[in-house]
């Protein structure tokens, strides 16, 4: 992170801009929405201005001053306690000079597109005061920062500002009705998800607040929390579902394995307690029992739990046996269905699963070893214009290529493994069974992987399209 994001309050501090023309103009404008006695200095000033100088004035806000001068030091120094300097003038070299001054005093300063001389930047705003977002780029894009506030702004209801209000007016009430900070925080969410926040949004204000207090007078605590089993696709957190991502951001504690990628887990909101619980081929520190058993005990705790797993929760993931837990249990859960790792693998890899030339099924398959035997129903894996997918298969590779070739499936049929699918770091090997498990073993491919066999692997040289290296 280049720049760590805050948020300043500048209400009734002393802020110097250098410059009067329209460079400073738009500065000054922000600053002044934010209640801070601005000092500018400039040989001459702007028509604007100079007119909000007037307007100043006129209603004895005494929240503008204008200085007609070259900017020296002695301007800086002549001010009390600066909380910001900003230096928007055409000279390069003065706005330096002054943002040499600020920093040599402890001064945070902002040099108009100059990053490298500031110390703070100004980010593109979204106001829906109290709420504000803002977005920077560190100056690298600005017309993407532009193009994602449009994207934002029409995505936020024009109406959040009365809703964040009206939330404010009865913070102090929620909070003593509710002891415990997860009970507040639930009792907000369906509260924000629900008819109170859409009446907010439409302007009737008076609804809202009386549908809020109503709400607050008979919600007791929450005793029993919620368990969310979400499946967090096979790596890329585009491929997340948009409940995943809603779900992900109420969490209170997410326990997570070893499938799930750094990018998809840095959605999870920030102050969530992250526990993981991942496991790999022949070593289970925490077993499948122990985390049934979490799963319990958090949700009993009154807390909103996410179990984020790789792909799809019940496809491999062993979801079923989860959720078999906490109905027995009496807790309640929602299932999110993901991106398992055969469609998303196989998509980005340029590998059609079906296709009427080749394949009019595909099987899904458990390819890991037990006890260094792999016991499969062989003859039914063998069946013509079939696509075959082996999860969870590195391992095994050599002994899934030995068994198909042993019953009867050709030695030339096209195979092909996956490395870490749908990432930036996804490799793609293609082969066919006699050939695949030497091309694999010389390029040190690692977990977690994907082997897909049949005819539809003769098209990936044509319809590959993700990460292709020129």
């Amino acid at each position: 992170m280049d720049y760590l994001p805050l948020f300043h309050n500048l209400k009734g501090r002393n802020v110097l801009v250098v410059g009067g023309g329209e460079i400073a103009l738009r500065k000054v404008r922000l600053v002044q929405q934010a209640s801070a006695i601005i000092t500018i200095v400039g040989k001459e000033f702007c028509a604007d201005l100079l007119a909000m100088d007037a307007s100043d004035k006129e209603h004895g806000c005494n929240g503008l001053h204008l200085i007609t001068a070259a900017y020296d030091h002695s301007h800086l120094l002549a001010l009390d306690q600066v909380a910001l300097m900003i230096a928007a003038t055409n000279d390069h070299e003065l706005n330096r000079l002054a943002a040499s001054h600020a920093r040599a005093a402890n001064i945070l300063a902002n040099v108009v597109d100059d990053p490298g001389f500031s110390t703070v930047i100004f980010p593109s705003i979204i106001d829906r005061s109290p709420i504000q977002i803002a977005i920077s780029s560190g100056g690298d894009a600005p017309v993407l920062v532009r193009l994602l506030r449009t994207k934002l702004e029409a995505l936020l209801p024009a109406g959040l500002s009365k809703l964040a209000a009206l939330a404010g007016s009865f913070r102090e009430r929620v909070k003593a009705k509710f002891d415990s900070g997860s009970d507040r925080k639930a009792f907000w969410e369906e509260v924000f998800y629900g008819p109170i926040a859409e009446q907010a949004y439409a302007n009737n204000l008076q609804v809202a607040e009386r549908l809020l207090q109503e709400k607050l007078d008979a919600t007791s605590a929450f005793k029993t929390g919620e368990v969310y089993l979400v499946g967090g696709g096979p790596g890329d957190p585009d491929l997340l579902t948009f409940k995943a991502l809603r779900l992900m951001q109420q969490a209170d504690i997410v326990l997570y394995d070893r499938l799930v990628s750094a990018e998809v887990l840095n959605l999870v909101r920030r102050d969530a307690t992250r526990i993981y619980v991942g496991k790999t081929a022949g070593d289970h520190p925490v077993t499948q029992e122990n985390i049934n058993q979490k799963l319990v005990e958090y949700a009993r705790a009154g807390n909103r739990v996410v179990r984020l797993k790789g792909g799809d929760p019940f496809i491999f993931g062993r979801g079923g046996e989860e959720i078999e837990t906490l109905a027995a249990e009496g807790i309640p859960f929602q299932v999110v269905p993901g991106i398992t790792a055969a469609s998303g693998c196989a998509s980005y890899a340029g590998i059609p699963l079906t296709h009427r030339d080749h394949a009019q099924s595909v099987r899904f398959i458990a390819g890991h070893l037990r006890s260094g035997e792999m016991d499969l129903n062989w003859p039914e894996l063998v069946q013509p214009n079939q696509t075959l997918v082996f999860y969870m298969g590195l391992s095994g590779m050599e002994t899934i290529c030995r068994s198909l070739k042993a019953h009867g499936l050709a030695a030339s049929t096209p195979a092909a493994l996956i490395e870490k699918g749908t990432t930036d770091q996804q490799r793609v090997f293609v082969g066919d069974l006699d050939s695949l498990p030497s091309i694999v073993r010389d390029a040190g491919a690692k977990a977690p992987t994907l082997i897909i066999v049949g005819h539809v692997v003769s098209l990936q040289s044509t319809l590959a399209w993700f990460n292709i290296k020129e």
